[in-house]
């Protein structure tokens, strides 16, 4: 488990962990891709709930990528349950890449 800390809110730690999920396809982490919307925790039910979208509807990746965020949030401590809010709106754009993402990829 991942303990934490109590100088970091628990949103900056979710997107910490989940900066570990890379889209194999691009090679740029879910949150530089401007896929994470939200996250939230409720401490009562240890539920953490993920806002987000995909590049493309119907994208291959989607098993893949829920399975490495659920894995990438339980191993916070006081998350034991995970839901996926899976949004098209707003749409995902270039425009919610971060600057960096934009550079790995030629973007820039």
């Amino acid at each position: 488990m991942i303990n934490l800390n109590t100088n970091t809110t628990f949103k900056a730690q979710a997107l910490d962990a989940l900066a570990t999920v890379i889209d194999p396809e691009l090679g740029v982490d879910i949150v530089n891709l401007g896929l994470i919307y939200n996250v939230t925790r409720d401490p009562e039910l240890n539920l953490c709930c993920v806002t987000m979208t995909l590049t493309i509807m119907g994208c291959p990746l989607t098993g893949y990528l829920n399975t490495h965020i659920e894995q990438a949030l339980l191993a916070l401590d006081g998350v034991d349950q995970v839901l996926i809010n899976l949004v098209w709106e707003p749409a995902w754009s270039i425009d919610k890449m971060s600057r960096a993402a934009k550079m790995t990829l030629g973007l820039h």
